[in-house]
């Protein structure tokens, strides 16, 4: 008897030593240096393991199966000169845990992704990365806070604590310089500075026409190409391409020395835009980054602000009082690809007056019964699709071929890691940003339980009556019809890599009975791939450097087709 009681208590030792050594597992001590330059902080620590050492880990970060491991926590009034830890139990991506990153070396890195207080119009307040510049990409914000990278040996069952120290701090960002060609516009929005209770501003790259300065009698056309943030007006370049640049290798497309291709259509724009044949037009591409994304999908939002009338309203006349634009409906127009062709034909359905044509390509989700791959009112779960015996994972990212690479779970969790409560930075989260009403802590109302996929029907409604293109516009046809008729065009392959070609057809059984009828084009790319733009004659890769070349004709065809009498259709027309 008195061995076997030896023999329980030794296991139970045993057990209990294995529990502190798990508890005791390897972790990470995340330290802000003594001589940052705030006195305390908030934001969110995230830690990057990277298996790869030819570039920095911030720069592999990504919701790819084989993308660099992260971690991530929230600090709030963190001092400078204290440290954060991540062990064992905070979620990861793709491992969820430290526990499961294999024993081997590693480069690490860690960035604070800093946050500013808000003090809301409707009395909330709320921590969020403020717009500093670089279209709120985290690992480049101004002010964020960066550790050099370093090498270590990491054992998920050793007990040691390795050190990282954030001892650097990302630059300002210079302000894009005026060209002959290319110039900016910065203006202080009343609506949005109302809305976030501090002072907002929006900005304009604008693409003035040859010899600008030279007619100040004209007036011209002005088209709004809608998408991400833009750090300058991009594809435009006077100057050749460099034969003897360093080929650069494109993963999206496989191609070789695709940088080449890049600069090369570039300059091939810029030659088109000097040319006799060339329109004379303005063409502008918008920074609206805010604390949530690097645009705001240019409409109103319960989260985001009156975005779309603070762009229709305020900056658009601006752009037009500067660079003398005539200043009417009939003469503005509206294109872009992804989140631009969504913008594209988002603002054409909410200020139907207000724009004379959308040009939407690949836009994302314009039917919430297709969210991707998810109906959001009648699906129960956005992770998974469930038999009485199993469940399988919904996908989110496929090719042409239709092999899978990614998961709705997968992206979900590597926002979540990147921010809580809507605040990664990242597409669903800004979806949800845009779309949902706004919670009682101030943040958006989640679409779904992130960790658990489950969808809230009620925010699901919200989504529905409020920007569900397809299903307002044939709530409203009796009255939007009329003043949309030839307006709307949406292109889009039907090899879609985020399957946003879905909801293009539930858009298109509607348009095609709609009375009166929309005379307008929806068309598809055979295996086309993401962001088909309705050129047939080019491969993705071309095409999608040719949005201005492409649509402008089909732009002033629209002008000329459509001008009311009396109106100035020349003084724009010099050669």
């Amino acid at each position: 008897m008195a061995f076997k009681k030896l023999a329980g208590q030794s296991l139970l030792v045993s057990s209990l030593l294995l529990a502190a050594a798990q508890a005791q597992a390897e972790k990470f001590e995340l330290q802000l240096p003594s001589s940052a330059p705030e006195a305390s902080y908030d934001g969110r620590l995230i830690l990057i393991l990277a298996a790869d050492d030819s570039k920095e880990p911030r720069d592999q970060v990504s919701a790819d199966f084989d993308a660099a491991q992260i971690f991530g926590i929230n600090i709030d009034g963190m001092k400078r000169g204290k440290s954060a830890i991540i062990d064992g139990d905070i979620l990861g991506f793709p491992a969820r845990s430290l526990k499961e990153v294999p024993a081997g070396e590693y480069t690490v890195q860690a960035v604070l992704h800093k946050y500013d207080t808000f003090n809301l119009a409707n009395g909330k307040t709320v921590k969020l990365p403020a717009a500093r510049g670089a279209g709120q990409n985290w690992r480049k914000e101004p002010g964020n806070l960066v550790s050099k990278p370093f090498k270590v040996t990491f054992d998920p069952d050793s007990n040691k604590t390795i050190e990282v120290k954030l001892s650097e701090v990302n630059p300002a960002i210079e302000e894009p310089v005026d060209t002959e060609f290319i110039r900016h516009i910065k203006i202080r929005s009343e609506l949005l500075s109302e809305f976030w209770g501090t002072d907002v501003y929006l900005r304009a790259h604008v693409l003035v026409p040859k010899d600008f300065d030279k007619h100040p009698e004209a007036r011209f056309p002005l088209a709004i190409f809608h998408g991400h943030f833009p750090a300058d007006f991009g594809g435009f370049s006077e100057t050749p391409p460099d034969p003897d640049a360093e080929c650069v290798y494109s993963k999206r497309f496989d191609l070789d020395c695709y940088n080449k291709v890049e600069a090369q259509e570039a300059y091939d724009l810029y030659q088109y835009w000097v040319s006799a044949d060339a329109p004379r037009m303005l063409i502008a591409e918008i920074d609206h980054s805010n604390p949530y994304y690097d645009d705001s999908y240019a409409v109103n939002s319960a989260n985001i602000g009156p975005y779309g009338d603070a762009i229709t309203y305020e900056l658009v006349p601006a752009i037009e009082k500067e660079f003398r634009g005539l200043g009417a409906g009939w003469a503005r127009f509206l294109y872009g690809g992804s989140t631009g062709g969504w913008e594209a034909l988002g603002v054409q359905v909410k200020y139907p007056d207000e724009y004379n044509g959308a040009f939407a390509a690949c836009p994302d989700p314009i039917d919430f019964r297709q969210f991707m791959t998810v109906n959001l009112y009648e699906d129960d779960n956005a992770y998974y699709r469930e038999g009485p015996f199993t469940r399988i994972d919904r996908p989110s990212h496929r090719n042409y071929l239709g092999h899978i690479s990614r998961y709705m779970e997968m992206e979900n969790r590597w926002e979540l890691v990147l921010g809580d409560k809507t605040r990664s930075g990242q597409q669903w989260d800004v979806w949800e940003a845009v779309f949902s009403p706004n919670g009682p802590d101030g943040y958006p109302q989640r679409i779904w339980d992130k960790a658990t996929g489950e969808i809230d029907k009620d925010v699901a409604q919200y989504w529905r009556e409020n920007y569900d293109l397809r299903y307002i516009m044939e709530r409203d046809w009796a009255e939007l019809g009329p003043k949309l008729q030839g307006k709307i065009h949406i292109y889009t392959g039907d090899m879609d890599n985020y399957y946003l070609n879905n909801a293009v057809y539930l858009t298109e059984d509607f348009l095609e009975k709609a009375d009166p009828p929309y005379e307008g084009v929806v068309d598809y790319g055979d295996r086309a791939e993401h962001c088909w733009n309705g050129d047939h004659e080019n491969p993705n890769a071309v095409s999608r450097l040719r949005y201005n070349t492409f649509y402008v004709p089909r732009i002033l065809e629209r002008i000329e087709e459509t001008a009311p009498e009396g109106a100035d259709l020349t003084s724009w027309k010099y050669k």
